[in-house]
């Protein structure tokens, strides 16, 4: 299986980027900003995954104490976005060995892409930010298409762009819903267990592989053979 991947998806949150404290300021201000209770760096931990709206409705459900209405939602998503973009890298660090392991794929010939649930509009500054966007030829976010992981259509994207066999790509991810997405499109997946992934075991999602190391993904990949 693994001799016979050409290409790589990655996750970015929890996956390439320790995003979780810039995104725990942002959403500390906005609810200060709604008069609402605040939450701590390690609840956001475990919302964060299925995009910033997502994010909100959990933060806004957890000062509330009761589901929040999507009116009030719709209202605040714009100062959660304004605050997140006041604070995209202030806080935010690259994971180890994450640059040195994308040069290595980079270098040996494998078609890099990024798959986050993260706003296009936050994705591509981030990347940049931390130095990394030159390795990547393709970059989906959240809201690039009509759904996103753990619906498959951001990977069968990846798949038709490069004219992919599924046995082709490999999905690399934290959340249970890079793996449920990679399920779903039929390819690899590798999980890693340092990420965001709602306090559960990576394993329990049944990647093809658990990793506790960025650098672990090369014990996987054989970079030589490319």
């Amino acid at each position: 299986m693994w001799d016979q991947i050409k290409a790589i998806a990655f996750d970015l949150d929890g996956t390439l980027i320790d995003s979780v404290p810039d995104l725990a300021v942002a959403t500390q201000a906005t609810l200060a900003e709604l008069g609402l209770s605040s939450c701590t760096e390690a609840q956001v931990r475990t919302w964060v995954g299925n995009g910033a709206e997502m994010l909100m409705r959990r933060a806004m459900t957890h000062a509330l104490g009761l589901d929040v209405e999507q009116t009030a939602l719709d209202a605040a998503m714009p100062t959660f976005m304004h605050h997140y973009q006041e604070n995209l890298e202030k806080h935010s660090v690259l994971y180890a060995d994450v640059h040195s392991v994308l040069q290595t794929l980079f270098d040996a010939g494998y078609k890099l892409a990024v798959v986050t649930n993260k706003p296009y509009r936050f994705t591509l500054p981030l990347l940049n930010a931390f130095g990394i966007n030159d390795f990547f030829s393709l970059v989906l976010g959240g809201d690039t298409l009509a759904k996103m992981k753990p619906d498959p259509l951001p990977l069968q994207h990846v798949l038709r762009e490069w004219q992919l066999e599924k046995s082709q790509l490999l999905m690399v991810g934290d959340s249970k819903n890079d793996i449920l997405a990679a399920k779903a499109a039929g390819i690899a997946s590798i999980g890693l267990t340092y990420g965001y992934n709602y306090g559960e075991d990576i394993g329990l999602s049944g990647p093809d592989a658990v990793c506790e190391q960025f650098s672990d993904i090369l014990n996987w990949v054989n970079p030589t053979k490319q």
